[in-house]
C-alpha cells in the first residue's frame, strides 16, 4: 500500500523516512495511506485540504477603502500566510513580506504579486483546484497600479480551498 507525506501529499515509498519533495520527517503513524487519496487522471489528489477563512472580497475591498489601506496591509498579510498553507510551506511570512515591500520600496511588492500567481497554481495543482498560472498577469496588473484585482483575483482562488 502505498504511504503520502502528511504536510504536502507527495507519494512515498513504503520504506522513506524523509519526504523526497518537501524533506519532511515521517512517523508511520502519521503518513497518510492511500485510502485517504483519490486518483483522478492519475494525479493524486489530497482529500484533507488546509484550512483556510473563506472572504468576502467586495466586504474585503470596501474595508480596504474605508480603513485607508489598513485592513488591504492586513489582508495582504493573511493572503501571503494562507498560499504559504495551501502550498505546505513557510518561505516568508505575511509580515515579512509586507516589511521587504515596505524596505524596498515597493519593489518586493511585484516579485511577490509573480510569486503569488505561481504558488496558486502549484496548490491548484497539488489538492485538484482549477487554479490557472497567473504570475504575469499579477505582475503586470501590479505595474499598472492595479494591485487591489490582484487582492481579488488571489482570495478567490484560495476561497476555492476554504470550499
Amino acid at each position: 500500500m502505498s504511504k503520502f507525506c502528511p504536510k504536502c501529499g507527495n507519494e512515498l515509498n513504503d520504506n522513506a523516512n524523509f519526504c523526497n519533495k518537501c524533506g519532511e520527517a515521517l512517523d508511520s503513524k502519521e503518513t497518510k495511506e492511500e485510502s485517504s487519496t483519490t486518483v483522478i487522471n492519475n494525479v493524486y489528489v489530497n482529500n484533507n485540504l488546509p484550512v483556510i477563512t473563506k472572504r468576502d472580497i467586495l466586504t474585503a475591498v470596501i474595508l480596504s477603502f474605508v480603513t485607508c489601506g489598513i485592513y488591504g496591509i492586513y489582508w495582504f498579510i493573511t493572503m501571503t500566510d494562507e498560499s504559504n498553507t495551501v502550498n505546505g510551506n513557510d518561505n516568508t511570512s505575511g509580515g515579512l513580506a509586507f516589511l521587504f515591500s515596505l524596505l524596498s520600496c515597493g519593489i518586493y511588492f511585484y516579485y511577490w504579486n509573480y510569486k503569488m500567481g505561481q504558488k496558486m497554481h502549484e496548490a491548484g495543482k497539488r489538492y485538484g483546484k482549477d487554479i490557472q498560472d497567473n504570475s504575469v498577469l499579477y505582475l503586470v496588473l501590479s505595474l499598472f497600479g492595479f494591485g487591489i484585482v490582484n487582492y481579488c483575483l488571489i482570495q478567490n482562488d484560495l476561497n476555492k480551498f476554504a470550499e
